[in-house]
């Protein structure tokens, strides 16, 4: 998608356009037309309905509805470009054609006004399909001007604070929010399909949980307690799995106190569902089947373009271990290596930098040598399976190897779009972790996880087998828009304040 500067007037011209504008307004207000009052046109067609059935249209009346993009013309006769919901439909307005009263308030009207037009279809000589208004009536006037230019890729963060401007004079940029809408319902229809139940889940809650990261901090008053904004909805979705709904899901907002940068959000969408009695490969099967039906049904191909790569999402994408992976790219093969020093020697021999805040094992070792020289190289749909149980707090151990756990994330062009977990339902296991996290915390990894005595009773009661899966649905979008910032998929990004 191309992207456009919204150019800024300078002020003292800005500010006499605004003083015309209100002089106009007040006119109106004046002779008892205040546009502000108007509460309702009934619109009858748009400019695509038009466009598209134009054969059946031409010459019947129509009502349409929308915002004064352009004026030209001279004396008697007027041409407009009117913008609505679907695009843009050439107005064609002539004198001896209307009311000479509403032809000369008509002449008077600012683009960016938004007016409702009773006309007829037709073409011009020229051959462009039209209406030929007969009635212009002002339904709300704009007090502030339109960017007069747009060009070139920059000015990114005009165009996220204002994103109503943006949509208004950058009509394309709706198709990123059309995909995303389309993407969100076709998860919605194909988890319901498969007998998945959609639940809500707590915002605040008093323990952060269900991943590692760092949450944002609030105050109930009422209670005098901190509570903490969900980083993650897993642990109340798992108990509802304890309670006997076998396929739950949630699709919601999750905030994580973090950087900013081209792939995060501090606020961000996720959709995360469980299933009883499946494991992990019955979560990459899903996943594979809901992004690439998902690209299939939406943009009508399996090839999509994403961050200058050529992405093929024809299913059957390769599954490796990030032992393997990790391999492959930098020669080192940790399933060779049993030591933790010796891990991670191996690891800082080619320039991984541990955390500082653990204490390095073979585990941290993989996974941080993955994370920083290997993750960067997949660019094709590649599952990465068997995590350590150092970085996966909540995941089943391998029954093969108690090193490593039955979890995967999927990578695509560099991007991790979905994380997934055979769960661990041993509650004296489960305890021991949460211990470990809490230790980490006390070091301060202010990222580590917190101790749920609640969610340990649940296992106590029994969490049969269960796959669960977290896909980012920004992610997703960007790959599906072709967008290189989350911000191009998110309608109203985080933005630092103007004044800091």
């Amino acid at each position: 998608m191309a992207e456009q500067k919204m150019t800024q007037q300078p002020e003292q011209e800005l500010s006499e356009q605004r003083r015309v504008r209100r002089e106009k307004l007040a006119a109106l207000q004046a002779a008892g037309e205040d546009p502000f009052q108007q509460t309702r046109f009934d619109w009858d067609a748009t400019s695509a309905q038009i466009k598209e059935h134009f054969d059946e249209m031409e010459g019947k009346a129509v009502k349409v509805a929308g915002r004064l993009m352009s004026k030209r013309g001279m004396g008697k006769v007027s041409f407009c470009d009117l913008q609505d919901r679907d695009g843009r439909i050439q107005l064609y307005a002539r004198q001896d054609e209307m009311d000479e009263a509403v032809y000369k308030k008509f002449k008077k009207f600012d683009i960016g006004d938004i007016v409702g037009v009773e006309g007829e279809v037709f073409r011009t000589q020229r051959g462009e399909m039209s209406v030929r208004a007969k009635n212009i009536i002002l339904l709300s006037k704009a007090l502030l001007p339109l960017p007069e230019k747009f060009h070139g890729l920059q000015d990114r963060e005009l165009r996220y604070r204002q994103r109503y401007v943006d949509l208004i004079v950058n009509p394309e940029v709706k198709r990123n929010f059309i995909i995303r809408s389309k993407f969100i319902k076709h998860v919605r229809d194909f988890l319901d399909e498969r007998g998945y139940m959609e639940v809500e889940t707590p915002v605040l809650n008093t323990i952060s949980g269900g991943a590692t990261a760092r949450p944002f901090i609030t105050h109930h008053n009422t209670l005098d307690i901190d509570m903490y904004l969900r980083i993650a909805t897993e642990l109340p979705l798992k108990r509802l799995i304890v309670g006997g709904l076998d396929r739950v899901y949630e699709i919601g907002r999750i905030f994580r106190n973090e950087g900013m940068d081209p792939k995060h959000n501090p606020e961000f969408t996720s959709v995360e569902l469980y299933q009883a009695y499946t494991d992990f490969n019955g979560m990459m099967d899903l996943f594979e089947d809901l992004l690439s039906s998902a690209a299939q049904k939406i943009l009508g191909t399996y090839q999509v373009e994403w961050q200058g790569e050529q992405i093929d999402l024809t299913p059957g994408w390769p599954r490796m271990t990030m032992a393997e992976a990790v391999k492959q790219y930098t020669g080192i093969d940790f399933m060779a290596i049993s030591g933790d020093a010796e891990a991670v020697a191996a690891a800082k021999s080619i320039g991984v930098e541990l955390p500082e805040t653990a204490d390095p094992t073979w585990g941290n070792a993989l996974y941080e040598t993955f994370d920083q020289k290997v993750e960067e190289k997949l660019i094709q749909p590649t599952f990465i399976t068997m995590h350590p149980v150092d970085v996966s707090p909540l995941a089943k151990r391998s029954p093969k190897d108690p090193r490593l756990t039955e979890r995967f994330e999927l990578f695509i062009c560099r991007s991790e779009m979905g994380n997934a977990f055979s769960e661990l339902n041993d509650p004296i296991d489960q305890k021991q972790r949460f211990q470990k996290q809490v230790e980490l915390r006390a070091k301060g990894d202010s990222e580590a996880g917190m101790m749920d005595e609640d969610y340990i009773n649940a296992l106590e009661y029994g969490l049969p087998p269960t796959g669960g899966l977290g896909i980012g649905i920004d992610r997703c979008v960007m790959l599906l828009t072709n967008s290189d910032t989350i911000r191009e998929v998110i309608l109203f990004p985080t933005m630092k304040p103007l004044d800091k």
